[in-house]
């Protein structure tokens, strides 16, 4: 099986790799392309590498309408009507907020401006010019600046904290504009941890976001990263932030996958030990992941993220079947974790899907034996 993780590993410092695999003697072997032996995710009925959606987890169709009609006519209208009718305190308005958010970031990246050309994402200029009193537009343009405070600075520059702290004046606004609301609360989450909050003062945040919205699957992966040990915390207070909400879960709750995520924020950058996923730590937090999927809705907007991250472990771990049901949940969206830190999220799905292909032809399955 070692030669699956050389593909990996191959992926991961930038060479492009085809992992067309085959069985023989109990082993995987790679086989040239073409080959009627070849493990081809096509006749799962997977969708091609250049068709896959890097911009979402899931399907989010009244979304991508929203965001088509936005970028081609810069009108924010839109936009608006769509945030003011999605539920306050849902995970569906914070995944709107963002997508908005990272377009027109994506619009300014691709579109600075000049003296004969407006910027790009000056639809959210209007609408924060037009409506400053909307509060979706006040939400959407305070994690704008996040995101291009993120994209554009290094943490620790002024030019950074510049950024952020208007971000955190613009979560102050919108706040105010919506009193009810998380969302302001979980955006300033990312301003925590970028302008290092001492932790009685991230405390206070995080009440603010439990009293309005406490099972908020997205808020607990935002705060988690405070607590990770490349920022404010540690591996052991990360995972007690993750244990605890997973104790703490209702039932049907995603919150039951949290201790999955905090291992990944921890994996080690280097893994010499082959067991490592088969580990009683992974193993653990694996079957909560399980066990939060199987029992959550099947519209619950964050379960295409605890799917897409299980696809990780249950690969490494050589899980493939349940990889493999995994897979068909997810496929043709991967705009998650752990895709997303890849300078190419397709193709770093494509070759996890690949490997989870192959590995379960290899131990006998076949699209007949899949369950859809």
């Amino acid at each position: 099986m070692e030669i699956l993780w050389v593909l990996v590993a191959l992926v991961m410092i930038g060479f492009v790799v085809v992992p067309f695999i085959r069985r023989r003697r109990g082993m995987i072997e790679q086989v040239p392309p073409g080959h009627p032996d070849a493990a081809d995710p096509a006749n799962y009925g997977f969708v091609r590498q250049e068709e896959l959606d890097i911009r979402m987890p899931g399907p989010d169709q009244d979304l991508l309408d929203v965001l088509d009609l936005v970028q081609r006519t810069q009108d924010y209208r839109a936009a608006s009507q769509l945030l003011a009718g999605t539920e306050a305190e849902g995970e569906k308005r914070w995944q709107r907020v963002q997508a908005f958010a990272g377009a027109a970031a994506l619009e300014l990246q691709q579109r600075p401006g000049g003296v004969s050309e407006a910027p790009g994402g000056q639809w959210l200029r209007v609408w924060r010019t037009e409506q400053p009193k909307d509060a979706g537009g006040a939400a959407v343009h305070a994690e704008f600046l996040v995101q291009q405070a993120w994209r554009t600075a290094t943490p620790g520059t002024d030019e950074f904290r510049i950024i952020m702290e208007e971000a955190r004046s613009a979560c102050g606004e919108a706040a105010l504009l919506a009193p009810g609301d998380p969302i302001p609360y979980i955006i300033e989450l990312s301003v925590a941890r970028g302008l290092a909050y001492p932790r009685p003062e991230f405390e206070q945040l995080w009440l603010k976001i439990l009293d309005r919205a406490p099972a908020h699957m997205g808020a607990h992966l935002a705060a988690l990263h405070y607590w990770c040990e490349k920022w404010h915390g540690s591996r052991q207070l990360a995972n007690e932030f993750a244990e605890a909400a997973a104790a703490r879960a209702p039932q049907g709750s995603l919150l039951a996958a949290m201790p999955l995520f905090a291992v990944f924020e921890h994996l080690p950058e280097v893994n010499l030990v082959s067991g490592f996923y088969q580990s009683e730590v992974v193993t653990k937090a694996m079957h909560g992941a399980l066990f939060a999927v199987h029992s959550a809705r099947s519209d619950d907007p964050m379960l295409a993220h605890v799917r897409h991250l299980l696809v990780f472990f249950l690969v490494r771990g050589e899980r493939w079947a349940e990889a493999m049901d995994q897979l068909i949940h997810v496929d043709g969206h991967v705009g998650a974790l752990p895709w997303t830190l890849s300078a190419d999220p397709a193709a770093e799905f494509a070759v996890y899907r690949a490997l989870a292909v192959a590995g379960y032809e290899a131990n006998g399955g076949s699209p007949a034996t899949l369950p859809h």
